[in-house]
C-alpha cells in the first residue's frame, strides 16, 4: 500500500485521486510519520461498508444471545411486582 505526507498529498491531489480511482491504488495519508487518514476506491469502500456491517450484525447476534442465555437463570418477574419494585 502507497504511502504519502499530506504535504505530498495536498500537492498533487489531482494525481493522487486519479491513482486512486483509475489505478485502484490505496494510500495512506501520514502526517509527521503517522497514519491520520486513507484514499481508497469507491468499490473498495462499498465492500468493506458491507463486511462491517455484516460482522457488527454477527456480534450483536452474540450478544442478544448471551444476554438471552443469561436470562434464562432468572425468574421471571410479574408486571405488578415490577411497577411496586420500581415505585410506580
Amino acid at each position: 500500500m502507497a504511502r504519502l505526507s499530506v504535504m505530498e498529498a495536498r500537492r498533487t491531489f489531482s494525481e493522487t485521486v486519479n491513482r486512486v480511482s483509475f489505478g485502484r491504488e490505496r494510500i495512506v495519508l501520514e502526517r509527521h510519520g503517522k497514519s491520520v487518514a486513507a484514499l481508497v476506491p469507491v468499490e473498495d469502500l462499498e465492500l468493506y461498508e458491507r463486511l462491517l456491517e455484516e460482522y457488527e450484525d454477527r456480534l450483536d447476534v452474540e450478544e442478544a444471545d448471551r444476554a438471552l442465555a443469561a436470562s434464562e437463570n432468572e425468574h421471571p418477574v410479574s408486571w405488578e411486582d415490577a411497577k411496586k419494585r420500581l415505585g410506580v
